[in-house]
């Protein structure tokens, strides 16, 4: 007798690389308030295979600071989420936008939420 079988998430890898980002950047974009969202799927790898992500912000977010912060909250929010809506076999990018740093935790869950969403029906 077998207990109900568990779901395993998907396994997220970190984006370091430059060409990485433009792969990425070359797909789809969602945009939401608090953050932008590219993703674009892998050709040639199995589609169980890792979800790719990345984190950018740019100098117009402010200094290194508000920046790290930014990413730091972006970082977050998607090990909240990317594992419920990401595909695997995808890379995504997210962009750290002026609003990351001032939206409620809420807004920012929900943009990164409504985004995926959307990538994923893509």
């Amino acid at each position: 007798m077998s207990g109900p079988e568990i779901q395993k998430s998907p396994e997220t890898r970190r984006l370091k690389k430059r060409r990485e980002f433009t792969f990425a950047r070359d797909g789809i974009t969602e945009r939401r308030k608090s953050v932008v969202i590219q993703a674009r799927a892998r050709a040639g790898e199995a589609p169980g295979d890792h979800i790719g992500e990345g984190f950018t912000a740019t100098k117009k977010i402010g200094g290194s600071v508000e920046r790290n912060r930014a990413k730091r909250r972006l970082r977050e929010a998607s090990r909240r989420l990317l594992a419920l809506h990401g595909r695997p076999g995808r890379d995504y990018v997210f962009i750290a936008r002026e609003a990351t740093l001032e939206a409620g935790w809420s807004r920012l869950l929900d943009d990164m939420e409504s985004a995926l969403i959307s990538l994923a029906r893509i």
